[in-house]
């Protein structure tokens, strides 16, 4: 994987992916070293961000690396018209490798293009975001024992939400079933639905799934997008339609564990956060583990 960068959960093959799990098992159990050392990691963040920014500076620090970057494109040269082919272009020259966040859909493949170093796309408008899905998918196995044979739940935004794309195109490549939770407005496209069609999966779609909800092995809740609306009366109309409590939970499975990108707004009730079964600050840990183990998969680091 030394030099490649990762835009899209496609572009890990199945066995790469098991590979960097298992690598992130080993940094859990032992994730201070020097790895890193001497390397310059770019941390480009023209979207605002805390767990992924955080997590991914928290990762770098623990294995000895540098961050240069920013967090505000507003404080940079794109404030004077600078274009994004230019600012990655200067800043691959000063960097091993190049974290971005941004919010236009495409962008982070188009800077890996141009980049002379790895990019990792730490998001890219409402398409993908696989460094989030890589530590799911960590966070999945490590609660279930096994990728495979799962239901998964997926509820709120399936239209915007790129976490939710991503996670399931990765988890289409095991038998899983998906039941899929969301008002009209922002159900999963049909794109993504004809993919698992064509891959023989099954898959269901509900208005809501409090009558269904013993089936599952994992509920990933998300958060209706604000920013993803033009027109505000549409996300008013939405932004509570679902809300996880706790009495919901009384008939679940003993081992279903509850995920969330984060940030939470409302859609799940704080009463849950001493269940057993939620698993979200857990989640948001073990995305060190995990880019830890991407961060140096990339770079060709043992």
């Amino acid at each position: 994987m030394k030099n490649r960068s990762l835009v899209s959960i496609d572009d890990l093959s199945t066995g790469e992916v098991i590979k960097i799990l298992d690598l992130a098992a080993e940094f859990e159990r032992d994730p201070v070293s020097r790895l890193l050392e001497g390397k310059v990691v770019a941390t480009l963040f023209f979207e605002p961000s805390t767990r992924t920014r955080l997590s991914f500076e928290s990762a770098i620090n623990r294995l000895g690396g540098k961050i240069v970057g920013f967090t505000d494109a507003g404080v940079t040269s794109v404030s004077k018209g600078e274009t994004l082919h230019d600012t990655i272009k200067m800043v691959s020259s000063y960097s091993d490798l190049i974290v971005m966040r941004h919010p236009i859909e495409g962008s982070a493949r188009y800077a890996s293009e141009i980049s002379s170093v790895p990019v990792i796309n730490a998001g890219d408008g409402a398409n993908q975001h696989p460094t989030q899905t890589m530590l799911d998918l960590y966070s999945i196995r490590k609660t279930q024992g096994t990728l495979d044979n799962l239901n998964i739940f997926m509820v709120g935004d399936l239209k915007y939400g790129r976490t939710v794309h991503s996670l399931m195109m990765a988890m289409s490549r095991w038998n899983t079933t998906f039941n899929f939770i969301s008002p009209e407005e922002l159900k999963m496209p049909e794109e993504f639905k004809l993919y698992l069609e064509n891959l023989g999966l099954r898959y269901y779609e509900h208005l809501d799934f409090t009558d269904i909800i013993a089936k599952a092995d994992i509920i990933y809740m998300t958060r209706v997008q604000k920013e993803r609306f033009s027109d505000p009366i549409e996300y008013e109309k939405v932004k509570n339609v679902y809300v996880l409590k706790n009495a919901m939970l009384a008939n679940t499975k003993a081992n279903m564990r509850i995920l969330h990108p984060l940030p939470r707004v409302n859609e799940i009730h704080t009463d849950v956060d001493s269940n057993p079964k939620a698993y979200y600050f857990e989640q948001a840990l073990n995305g060190v583990y995990t880019r830890q183990a991407i961060l140096c998969s990339l770079l060709g680091i043992k």
